[in-house]
């Protein structure tokens, strides 16, 4: 431990702060807070360890320097960012790379790492004078697991600390019980808002980056305040685990992990599922009458010839639009238990309780919102009327609060994993259910194929279909080829691979309308539950295995109530050529212009199947009905 650091760390500690980090033993986690104490100038240091004490310290911290507010229900807060600080900040969000490594990467969006961290440096230069800095110990998955992966946080942001403390396992047992093989390996983030306004918002948002360190597995926050941003076991520490596990042969993926129940032989079975924003993911991990693991990112590991995942986090940090009693009571009901919980950029009305876009009760016409005081029809600078709640706003809860919550949630050695669904949006071509030949199939054809398609809401022009391989382009940290690669390779040394499915809840009928209602993916979830146990039949067609009829039919009456027609089945597991077709042609012209090192065995594949529906084609024509292909 560098002395010159201990000198310093005396001085900014209580006897208690100091005892604390020392007890711990960990000479590399000892110089990394010296480090930044000296460059970033904080008055005064507060270690943390895994006691309430120090939780509730935060906490209250955070409320008396005004980063975060009571509202009415005991335990809910409310904090809020400022304008321009209400959103994932894509365009600084970098990785620091050698000069040898910069053009490996790819598209990813890298900066050198010299150039880097004097860059960051300059800026973090004193950037907590006047402040007190929060150190908290993290782990990533159960603790002292074969998952585990230690984070140690500096931030000057009670609000950040106390998000973290919210949404991730308490860390610092588990760094007292690492062995000396093991302290140099965890993840290390520096966090700070920066100086702020009159509001308590970040200020300096032209020097806002957040940089990640992938050699040495830091990450570095500043400027920022927004969580997407300044929580940096989240997506940072995401990046960081995608490189990791890439290293190491095992998988970082953004997906959740839920049991599916079924009734009749009081089995549960696991699945994890990848949906780009606004495809269904959400709404699958919460399907009402099933139990949940986690929301967000799962890693998996081969455990005794299985294949095992375990969620990294403990809480939800989840979009709160259109959060109502009808289509999510799982967390409607969950948000008005007066329980520790965060609230971001909502409205505070006159009762002081948080109010949201699409929460589908009566909204006050006034209260308070990221514009500060607010009242309806109020426009900002540009002219656009001001709605009540952020499109962005947040809520931050912890899983134990969850009704659904699996009973399996934090075991150290994972759940077994049955079965895995992709899901896209997709109007016109894929088939609300489908599933893979194998696993290599499955990740080829269902994962890399993966494409959001646009609404005229998002953009001004309906239907652009945008790449989303594996639902997880934003935070893949090596070449996607290789990333691909690891994929396929995973499960080559496990007993059995889990079964591979896509779905797709967005197809349309005849008259533009979303062909199956909100309720059937639970359907789609419990087929595909029973393929996972070979009890149902399928039929062949060009690219998977189909449901039948005869079975898709009951289901939809004991689990959701709904009659199925034969004609709605017909028409929504037709097998459209031309469309596939064009699909994977898309894919190719894709992978080519932006993936340099994509395997040339998944050309292979995607060029094998569209000979297959040529074939397919000539032989049954462009729209072929389930059962009438024979392969």
């Amino acid at each position: 431990m560098e002395p010159t650091h201990a000198d310093l760390l005396k001085s900014k500690m209580s006897e208690d702060s100091y005892r604390k980090l020392t007890a711990l033993e960990n000479e590399k986690l000892f110089n990394f807070i010296g480090e930044y104490v000296e460059l970033c100038e904080p008055d005064s240091v507060y270690m943390c360890d895994d006691s309430d004490e120090d939780a509730e310290y935060v906490r209250q911290r955070s409320l008396e320097i005004g980063e975060e507010s009571k509202l009415a229900r005991d335990g809910q807060t409310i904090h809020y960012d400022g304008y321009g600080d209400q959103a994932r900040d894509k365009a600084n969000t970098k990785f620091m790379v050698s000069r040898e490594t910069l053009g490996d990467m790819g598209n990813l969006n890298c900066v050198e790492y010299e150039e880097g961290i004097a860059e960051i440096r300059d800026i973090a230069k004193g950037i907590m004078k006047g402040k007190q800095v929060i150190v908290k110990l993290f782990c990533e998955c159960p603790t002292m697991s074969p998952f585990s992966i230690g984070c140690a946080q500096i931030t000057d942001s009670c609000y950040v600390a106390h998000s973290e403390d919210i949404l991730y396992r308490r860390g610092y047992e588990h760094f007292m019980n690492m062995k000396d093989d093991e302290k140099d390996d965890f993840f290390r983030f520096c966090h700070s808002a920066g100086e702020l306004d009159e509001r308590g918002c970040s200020v300096n948002l032209d020097q806002r980056r957040i940089y990640q360190d992938l050699d040495h597995n830091i990450v570095y926050s500043m400027n920022a305040q927004y969580a997407g941003n300044s929580v940096g076991l989240k997506k940072h520490s995401m990046r960081l685990a995608i490189k990791k596990s890439g290293q190491e042969g095992w998988l970082c993926e953004h997906m959740f992990i839920m049991g599916c129940r079924n009734a009749n032989t009081d089995r549960t079975t696991y699945f994890v599922g990848a949906y780009p924003s606004a495809c269904g993911k959400t709404s699958t991990a919460m399907i009402p009458g099933e139990t949940i693991v986690g929301d967000d990112i799962a890693y998996f590991r081969n455990i005794d010839g299985e294949f095992r995942a375990a969620n990294v986090e403990r809480g939800i940090f989840g979009i709160i639009r259109d959060v109502n009693a009808k289509d999510d009571p799982v967390i409607f009901n969950t948000l008005q238990m007066p329980r520790e919980m965060i609230f971001s950029n909502v409205l505070t009305g006159p009762d002081n309780l948080p109010y949201w876009q699409g929460m589908d009760v009566e909204t006050p016409k006034e209260g308070f919102n990221h514009s500060g005081e607010w009242f309806e029809g109020k426009k900002d600078q540009k002219g656009n009327e001001i709605p009540l709640s952020h499109g962005n706003a947040r809520y931050t809860i912890r899983m134990q609060y969850l009704d659904n919550l699996d009973p399996a949630w934090n075991d150290r050695s994972g759940v077994p994993v049955g079965g895995v669904l992709y899901g896209g949006r997709d109007s016109d071509t894929s088939v609300p259910v489908e599933e893979s030949f194998d696993w290599e199939d499955g990740v080829v054809m269902k994962a890399c194929t993966l494409e959001s398609e646009t609404t005229s809401a998002t953009l001004g022009q309906e239907g652009v279909r945008k790449p989303q391989p594996m639902a997880n382009l934003d935070f893949v940290s090596y070449p996607l080829g290789r990333y691909i690669q690891n994929n396929l390779d995973f499960v080559k040394d496990m007993k059995a691979a889990p079964s591979i499915f896509a779905t797709n809840y967005f197809l349309r009928d005849a008259e533009g309308n979303i062909a199956t209602s909100k309720l059937a993916k639970k359907v789609w979830l419990h087929w595909a539950e029973k393929r996972v146990h070979g009890e149902v039949d399928v039929y062949e067609t060009p690219t998977g295995r189909i449901p039948k009829y005869e079975d898709l039919k009951p289901l939809f009456e004991s689990l959701i109530g709904e009659t199925y027609t034969e004609e709605d089945y017909r028409y929504q597991f037709t097998f459209r050529c031309d469309a596939w077709m064009a699909k994977l042609n898309r894919a190719i012209d894709y992978y080519k212009a932006n993936v340099p090192d994509c395997p040339q065995h998944v050309y292979d594949r995607w060029n094998a199947a569209i000979g297959r529906i040529e074939a397919a084609k000539a032989q049954y024509g462009a729209m072929i009905e389930p059962g009438a292909y024979k392969g």
